[in-house]
């Protein structure tokens, strides 16, 4: 929360303030709530105190921007490879990296730099990568439900959304964003400025958790979700609060903090495909 408010500009009495309000809830806080849960709540606070609807406007915007200039190189990375899905799969879980709600120092430029030059050392940090099982499952999905996670980011999965559109030109895939502002997750406004809705319908889950708490989403997006054939969950926060679910989701992300490490065995900086069979 210190770290949010000074990247908001807040003046030191208000960071004051923030945290003052937020350790008087933590008493009330359950053990058992998802992180998304408790950060949807801290993130409401910082939006009363920075007196600005959406805190993070400008970072979004120059998220968005900064990844569409390399629109076209990634597109080409895809051309290039041998198997154009699996490139587009890896590069969708690099741009997970976009990330200020886990990594509040981050400068856009120079982590797409670093996406760009270490892409191809991916498959050395594949540890729980169920690509088989993705492609398996795509090959019979006729309509499929993709979760977004932050603004920037969501140009990767415009690269991957493509690529499976084009090779199953007749498969539905439907890209759900936030309601409403919350850290630097994707909204309806960056889906639009980024393309995703040139291959993908674009909806709201009815929600402003940074994660996918089914409990607070719209009945129209609990029906999309209970009828998908594949589900995609982009990020760590769909992970922490979707990964008990009893429905088959396809998880990618990158590793970025030591409890999701240790939750899934994998070491910080791994990119993750990991298939929930549950269902």
């Amino acid at each position: 929360m210190l770290e949010a408010t000074r990247l908001i500009g807040a003046s030191p009495k208000q960071q004051k303030r923030v945290i003052d309000a937020f350790a008087k809830k933590i008493p009330g806080l359950s053990l058992q709530a998802s992180p998304p849960e408790i950060a949807q709540w801290s993130y409401r606070l910082l939006k009363k105190v920075s007196f600005r609807a959406d805190p993070y406007l400008e970072i979004k915007r120059k998220s968005n921007r900064c990844a569409m200039r390399l629109f076209g190189k990634l597109k080409d990375k895809v051309e290039r490879s041998q198997d154009r899905l699996l490139t587009a799969v890896e590069l969708a879980i690099a741009g997970n990296i976009i990330d200020f709600g886990a990594k509040n120092n981050l400068d856009v430029k120079e982590e797409l730099k670093k996406i760009l030059e270490q892409e191809q050392k991916a498959a050395q940090r594949r540890s729980l990568f169920h690509y088989a099982e993705f492609r398996r499952v795509l090959k019979a999905a006729k309509n499929i439900l993709y979760l977004a996670d932050n603004a920037g980011e969501i140009v990767f999965d415009r690269i991957l959304i493509e690529e499976m559109k084009k090779e199953y030109q007749d498969t539905s895939i439907v890209y759900a964003v936030k309601a409403k502002p919350v850290i630097n997750d994707a909204l309806m406004e960056d889906a639009h400025a980024c393309g995703i809705h040139k291959s993908a319908r674009v909806v709201s889950n009815g929600a402003d958790a940074p994660g996918t708490i089914l409990a607070l989403c719209s009945k129209e997006f609990r029906r999309l979700f209970a009828s998908a054939d594949m589900i995609i969950s982009k990020g760590q926060g769909n992970f922490e609060s979707l990964s008990a679910e009893k429905r088959p989701i396809f998880f990618l992300f990158m590793v970025k903090c030591p409890v999701v490490a240790q939750e899934t065995g994998c070491k910080m900086g791994s990119i993750v495909l990991l298939f929930n069979k549950r269902g």
